[in-house]
């Protein structure tokens, strides 16, 4: 899907800056994004009169982003800000060109997109949303509210890495916690039910940090109606009746993004900024959520 953003900077001594915006949310105001419009406010930066934005969201579909990807490059953007691992592999794959700031992507070296952290290289940067390094951290949330859970169910994209990264690290957690998890790759919707459908009652829930085939919210969804406790990478889905939340918050992604964006637009070179760890990074529980589920909040 497309939305434009676009202003009359009719006195400008310039075009406006294009920047192209890929993700695969379902709507073109996803928190990230609108940090990034935040930030790049704060930074002095008017839509419409310094900039503009081109919106693709491809709604969880993998086929759909790197066509939206190539779309972008071809409407001949400045800057491409992507969200999440598959999009910025699609970003990356469209160009080597245009300067690229990324958020959302959990482990950017285990997931191939730059070589070094310090000292990224090629045409990207951007910020780790850490979910590698915090998924021990998950689990103890976890456990702290409901010490009696065994077996945590990780459903996840195959072909994500970082999800796959993020689950060897809660794995090497789990001993210490007592607990079990169960790494378990989709690539399809059936793949998914039947995953689904091996979840007993007593389990509990470690979703992806990526939308792909939506897994996070349709997890969500097996949470709430069977009651089965799931710890998320993200506040925002605590927001919509998740149980528990550890992580870097969405919105704040975008803003700290902006800087970065600020630096690449006034002549720095992307390769030359180093990849920032997310800077903001939330626990939040939902009361009435623990509540529906028997959970006693400490």
């Amino acid at each position: 899907m497309l939305t434009m953003a676009a202003g009359a900077g009719a006195q400008a001594a310039r075009r406006p800056y294009r920047i192209g915006v890929l993700n695969e949310a379902w709507a073109a105001n996803h928190p990230a994004v609108e940090g990034l419009k935040a930030g790049l406010r704060e930074l002095g930066f008017e839509e419409g009169r310094d900039l503009t934005f081109d919106i693709r969201f491809t709604e969880g579909n993998p086929q759909a982003t790197p066509v939206a990807a190539a779309a972008l490059v071809k409407a001949g953007v400045d800057l491409l800000f992507t969200s999440n691992e598959a999009a910025t592999h699609a970003a990356k794959a469209a160009t080597r060109t245009v300067p690229i700031v990324f958020t959302l992507v959990g482990d950017p070296v285990a997931a191939g997109i730059v070589a070094r952290l310090a000292r990224p290289g090629g045409n990207l940067t951007g910020v780790s949303s850490l979910t590698t390094e915090l998924a021990p951290k998950r689990l103890e949330a976890l456990k702290t509210l409901i010490p009696t859970i065994r077996r945590v169910w990780a459903i996840y994209y195959a072909d994500d890495p970082s999800s796959l990264a993020a689950i060897r690290k809660a794995e090497d957690a789990a001993p210490r916690l007592g607990l079990a998890p169960v790494a378990r790759p989709v690539r399809t919707p059936e793949e998914l039910e039947r995953a689904l459908q091996e979840i007993r009652p007593g389990d509990a829930l470690l979703p992806p940090d990526i939308a792909t085939m939506d897994i996070p919210a349709i997890l969500l969804e097996v949470s709430l109606t069977s009651r089965v406790p799931a710890v998320f990478p993200a506040s925002l889905w605590v927001g919509h009746g998740g149980l528990v939340s550890y992580g870097s918050d969405y919105h704040a992604q975008g803003v700290q993004a902006a800087r970065l964006v600020a630096k690449i637009l006034r002549g720095a070179r992307p390769e030359d900024l180093p990849v920032e760890g997310a800077d903001k990074i939330d626990l939040a529980v939902n009361l009435k959520t623990a509540a529906l589920l028997g959970v006693t909040v400490p």
